[in-house]
């Protein structure tokens, strides 16, 4: 639970865990972004196209979120905020590389989506609110699916990509 700052999963709201939710969600939309466009930078159409491929996954899980928290909770405010998380689900900024190829995407894909269902994973254990507990179950299951996705992309590619990815590649700086 070290991804986060003055959240208290013991006691968190329902509106609080989706206000949450969404913001895992929209960090990581921004970093797959980002790294979409640093990929396109560089030259590399086809994993540019897988990061906005997971860009917009994390778009719809986002939209969906906060739908369910407008339709309960209207325009109340929100208490928790951004500088809250941090990388709960989103790609770490070092994977990205100039050379990287689409197994390397999925590979961090797969690290991220792994990330944040661990994350949900101790949460749950922390929360005591039943509609909380579920919510998070949920976010648990869809982060297994997601893990599901990236994992049938990764088995259509061949069994290993080119030696050498990164050996003299830094990160690519955002």
């Amino acid at each position: 639970m070290a991804k986060t700052r003055s959240i208290d999963f013991a006691s968190i709201t329902l509106r609080d865990a989706l206000d949450f939710a969404s913001l895992v969600e929209e960090e990581a939309r921004e970093r797959y972004g980002e790294l979409a466009d640093q990929m396109e930078i560089h030259h590399n159409p086809d994993v540019a196209r897988f990061f906005s491929f997971m860009r917009d996954v994390e778009q719809k899980h986002e939209e969906r979120l906060a739908a369910r928290r407008r339709s309960l909770f209207g325009d109340a405010p929100r208490q928790v905020t951004r500088d809250m998380i941090f990388d709960v689900e989103a790609p770490e900024y070092d994977e990205a590389r100039a050379n990287m190829t689409v197994r390397h995407a999925l590979d961090a894909a797969l690290r991220s989506e792994t990330k944040a269902f661990e994350f949900f994973d101790a949460a749950v254990a922390q929360v005591k609110d039943d509609e909380v507990r579920k919510l998070f179950t949920e976010l648990r299951k869809d982060e297994l699916e997601h893990q599901e996705l990236v994992k049938k992309e990764l088995a259509k590619l061949p069994p290993s990509g080119p030696e050498g990815y990164g050996e003299e590649d830094e990160p690519v700086v955002l």
